[in-house]
């Protein structure tokens, strides 16, 4: 089990490091189009939707690195006053939750970037570059994401039976 989890980790951080390149290439893209509108006055008609599409991607592939190193959010007004195997116990019960949106999100997603990829979907601006690329970034994303849920209701409930720790990835 412990192999699994570490592979399912390794995914995450390659993915991590794959959306820190996207930062950079998103740096470029912005820098380019400011020098061709602000220097040579001549806007460019591909850096708008190309870096929303590069930023969408880092947004969505982000999520299982993200998850990870523990970096998302969270309100814990409640969870702060509870014990360690407690809060593992209401990860374990919110997990399903989580599995049922990354599912839909997977499922959805797939729908949509299946259609957008059979019928050569284009985005309809003057640019007009093909659609499906950045529709499938969303159900890859979404699984990435689930996974990585799925190492931590592992860990979870390995602590809830005694044999995990506070500090496991």
């Amino acid at each position: 089990m412990d192999r699994l989890l570490k592979v399912i980790d390794l995914i995450s951080e390659w993915t991590g490091k794959f959306c820190a390149f996207l930062v950079v290439l998103l740096s470029f893209i912005v820098g380019c189009e400011v020098i061709a509108r602000y220097f040579f006055d001549r806007p460019t008609l591909w850096a708008t939707e190309t870096s929303a599409m590069v930023f969408g991607a880092y947004v969505i592939l982000g999520g299982a690195y993200t998850l990870s190193i523990k970096g998302h959010v969270k309100m814990d007004i409640i969870s702060q006053h509870l014990s360690f195997r407690k809060k593992a116990f209401t990860d374990i019960i919110t997990f399903w939750f989580f599995a049922l949106f990354c599912v839909v999100l997977v499922w959805k997603g797939w729908d949509r970037a299946w259609y957008a990829l059979l019928n050569m979907e284009r985005s309809g601006s003057l640019w007009n570059p093909f659609i499906f690329p950045i529709k499938m970034v969303l159900p890859i994303g979404a699984s990435l994401l689930l996974l990585q849920g799925i190492a931590k209701f592992i860990r979870d409930a390995a602590i809830l039976l005694g044999r995990g720790s506070e500090h496991g990835r």
